[in-house]
């Protein structure tokens, strides 16, 4: 059996993907996977999955072009116009160069698949504007491909996809309309075809004892005798939660250690608090460590007593997993506002809580406090972990290999 899997754009996507690839090499040790990924995320891929990098597995990575559309949710035409920056930079530049990708990768996703020989039985898309062109042309050769959707409302990518998809699995329940970027209620196509599968993670993240957090804790150098608390703004940081952390980080490591990942890309603009990092004798003196990236993310967030993040699906599974109590603070503008609704689900439902991005914009206080409130309060703490547990459907990455492989058979 030849199975192509696609995930790219972020490493929301990317990582499910692989638990996914994973599953379906153990049901099939004879299949060939290749995996197509974004040239950003090519590097990684490779490193993560060849036998020859730091990977447990042997399969064809290529990287592909793909074109994302900037939009920004609940934005109407004059809104762009208020900001010069984004729309220059971003609305009309990164539009035209979206576009120029999205035709590009059709063109090479055609190329590639046009050989009968080398059309793959099946194909599995994780979301986003990376798998677009690839299921375009998949739906055109009559591929049978099969679709994941991780977020409360899904993304534009899936929603053109769903008519022609095998099968679409829903990372969490999601209703039969949604609301678009201008407000308006429409529908999504394909609703025989969902089945709920939760959010695949990798084995990695899974429920941390008391005893091996203290282990991983004592790992990273941090006081056994402090809780931990966890920043991330998720594979590509957050610059509003690096700033707000900037603001209140003195304080906060008055009550607790931190650990804050940044970002790649942000990470120059935050080296300054590498002052608050003090190390003597190759110890940790101070309670504080930052890092533009954390290889061993599953072990960093396992040693934490509160996690504070963005609100990606695929990260709330993976704190889910690891039975972490969570301070969420959504990014509101992405396009559906999608972090919001998995934010808001969870809130709701007693499994984390919720900081407002524009407010912490305005007053980084408002975190603080949040933090510290979680912080003083185990018990509240330990009812939030379990409910996010609760919340969360396991397995779902086997289901996927198994839904991927009978879609191909």
């Amino acid at each position: 059996m030849r199975v192509l899997i696609v995930g790219g754009g972020s490493g929301g996507h990317v990582t499910p993907a692989l638990a996914v690839a994973r599953e379906i090499l153990k049901k099939k040790p004879r299949a060939k996977v290749e995996f197509w990924t974004d040239r950003k995320y090519y590097a990684n891929v490779v490193k993560i999955t060849t036998l020859g990098g730091e990977g447990d597995l042997n399969m064809k990575v290529r990287w592909i072009f793909a074109g994302k559309f900037h939009r920004y949710s609940g934005w109407k035409l004059k809104d762009y116009f208020k900001l010069i920056n984004i729309t220059v930079k971003d609305l009309i530049i990164g539009n035209i160069l979206g576009f120029l990708g999205f035709l590009i990768g059709l063109l090479e996703s055609l190329v590639l698949m046009a050989p009968k020989k080398r059309r793959p039985d099946v194909i599995f898309l994780k979301g986003g504007y990376v798998g677009l062109p690839v299921g375009l042309v998949a739906g055109w050769f009559k591929i049978p491909f099969v679709i994941h959707e991780s977020d409360a409302t899904p993304g534009l990518a899936n929603r053109i996809l769903m008519r022609k998809a095998k099968t679409v699995g829903m990372g969490v329940k999601f209703e039969a309309t949604f609301k678009d970027e201008d407000g308006a209620e429409k529908s999504i196509p394909g609703r025989e075809k969902w089945e709920w599968v939760g959010v695949p993670v990798s084995d990695e993240f899974s429920k941390v004892s008391a005893a091996k957090e203290v282990r991983l804790k004592a790992g990273f150098s941090f006081d056994l005798e402090k809780p931990l608390v966890v920043v991330t703004g998720g594979s590509q940081g957050s610059e509003r939660l690096n700033k707000a952390m900037a603001e209140i980080l003195p304080e906060m490591m008055k009550f607790a250690s931190v650990g804050l990942v940044v970002g790649r890309k942000h990470y120059e603009k935050m080296v300054d608090l590498k002052k608050y990092e003090v190390w003597e004798n190759a110890k940790l003196k101070s309670n504080f460590r930052m890092w533009e990236f954390n290889s061993n993310m599953s072990e960093l967030l396992g040693a934490a007593d509160v996690v504070v993040s963005r609100a990606g699906a695929t990260t709330i599974a993976e704190l889910a997993a690891l039975k972490k109590a969570v301070i969420l603070v959504p990014f509101a503008d992405l396009p559906g506002a999608h972090q919001v609704k998995n934010a808001e689900r969870l809130e709701s439902a007693g499994a984390a809580k919720v900081v407002n991005d524009e407010e912490m914009t305005k007053k980084p206080e408002v975190l603080l406090e949040a933090v510290r409130e979680l912080v003083r309060r185990p018990k509240e703490r330990e009812k939030l972990a379990e409910n996010l547990n609760k919340e969360t459907k396991t397995g779902a990455a086997e289901r996927l290999a198994e839904i991927v492989i009978e879609a191909g058979e």
